[in-house]
């Protein structure tokens, strides 16, 4: 139903109760003035032939006959001359004004006073005179028809203007409508024009405005998009970059340890097997392949301590836990003066982690233990690794001079490039990393990385 219908709808009905109430009272007077019209008119009419009647009635019933033929009609009265042998005599004629017609019966009762009999008894008979309402209820009938269509007319003429008028009212609140339906079938261009009316025209200024931010949010989001995009985009080139650096590192590093690594160690053997063939034979060539034998020797040792470094080798055959232990390991044996601690908090059984999330936890654990090393001078490193159902947390925390130089401002997108490429390949796998001081001196390098849904793949026990 439209506000236009449903406004016409309450008009009319306040209209009608309106009219409705005035009939009522229209009603009401109409009836006390019946009454009292046909009262006045019994009452003079008793009193006019109370007076009369001994006059005649000495005469005669003959002369009383002449008397009332005389008469005739009285209004709003019935007169009937009764003999004594109750005989009718007389009786009034019908009334000839509005001849023919009598106002409908249920009006009648609604209107007619209660009736009213008076009878005047002289010698020879009885005159009997009775109210008569008819043609007072009949004229009060012909009012009320009268005033019925007066009000029917009025309640036609008032709807009609009041339908026209909030036609014109309303009218602005259509172009509203095919605005909104237009903005709603994706036309954010749409404006509306200054509307009559102080509301229609406070509500299409909001509108207005309403599609201006509109544009203004799809525009920001459109730039957001696309900046997402672009970003998602840049992390994937990364990721990529990343993953063919990790591949270049471990071809190298199974070159080294499986080509350089072989051709060092037969190196070393003929050294040494040339030496003993010279020994006590030529003094200077044994001391020669002695020599190759111990540059052969320093340079496998060299070499393996870079593949390490490389990309650990232990990683991808055994697992976090054996390359993190042989990491640990590995410090202790270089540095002896420091205090290596290593903690495990992991159900192996129950926490899957994929190859990109362990080979970043390596080497964080890498970067870690190397910036508590050369920058921190450290003394004493714990190293931790916990996991449970929705996580896996890496931490290291140092005793050494703590957050200072390039590593202090890497909260602020700054600071050492491991940091920052830990930092960048973290935030790829929706993880979080945290420098910050540790109590009472040195570092704490915290990286927590969300755990895959279950079919990733798992952390295997090196045992």
């Amino acid at each position: 139903m439209t506000l236009r219908l449903k406004i016409n709808l309450i008009v009319s009905l306040l209209t009608l109760l309106f009219v409705a109430a005035m009939l009522a009272l229209q009603l009401r007077a109409m009836r006390e003035s019946v009454q009292e019209e046909v009262v006045a008119a019994n009452r003079v009419a008793a009193q006019l032939l109370n007076r009369t009647a001994w006059l005649y009635a000495a005469q005669g019933t003959p002369a009383m006959l002449a008397f009332l033929q005389g008469v005739g009609r009285v209004r709003s009265n019935d007169i009937t001359l009764i003999d004594d042998k109750e005989e009718v005599l007389y009786s009034s004629p019908t009334s000839v004004y509005k001849a023919g017609r009598d106002a409908p019966d249920w009006f009648d009762r609604l209107v007619s006073p209660p009736p009213n009999e008076m009878s005047i008894v002289f010698p020879g008979g009885k005159l009997i005179v009775r109210s008569n309402a008819s043609r007072a209820v009949l004229d009060a009938w012909d009012d009320a028809v009268l005033l019925a269509l007066s009000a029917l007319g009025l309640v036609l003429a008032v709807n009609a203007l009041v339908f026209w008028l909030v036609g014109r009212a309303t009218r602005p609140f259509a172009d509203i409508v095919d605005a909104l339906n237009q903005l709603e079938s994706g036309r954010f261009d749409v404006a509306l024009r200054a509307l009559p009316g102080s509301e229609a025209a406070a509500i299409g200024a909001a509108f207005n405005r309403m599609v201006v931010m509109l544009q203004q949010h799809i525009e920001t989001e459109r730039r957001a998009v696309r900046a997402e995009s672009r970003l998602s985009e840049s992390r994937e080139l990364g990721r990529w970059v990343d993953q063919k650096i990790e591949q270049e590192r471990r071809l190298i590093a199974r070159e080294l340890h499986d080509e350089l690594g072989q051709s060092v160690t037969a190196m070393r053997s003929m050294a040494l097997s040339i030496a003993q063939r010279m020994q006590g034979r030529d003094p200077q060539a044994e001391q020669a392949a002695r020599v190759i034998a111990d540059e052969s020797a320093r340079l496998y040792t060299a070499m393996h301590g870079m593949i390490p470094r490389l990309t650990p080798l232990v990683l991808d055959r055994f697992g976090l836990v054996a390359a993190l232990e042989d990491l640990v390991e590995r410090t202790r044996t270089s540095h002896g003066e420091v205090r290596l601690e290593w903690q495990l908090g992991l159900d192996l059984g129950r926490v899957p982690l994929d190859t990109d999330a362990a080979l970043v936890l390596y080497r964080a654990a890498q970067e870690g233990i190397t910036n508590a090393l050369r920058h921190g001078q450290a003394r004493r490193i714990v190293l931790a690794l916990h996991g449970d159902e929705r996580a896996v947390t890496l931490s290291l925390t140092d005793d050494g001079r703590g957050l200072q130089g390039p590593e202090a401002a890497h909260d602020a997108g700054t600071g050492h490039y491991g940091l920052r490429w830990l930092a960048d390949r973290i935030e790829n796998l929706g993880g979080e990393l945290r420098l910050e001081p540790a109590v009472p001196s040195g570092a704490q390098l915290t990286v927590c990385l969300p755990l895959p849904e279950a079919g990733a793949e798992k952390i295997d026990d090196p045992g």
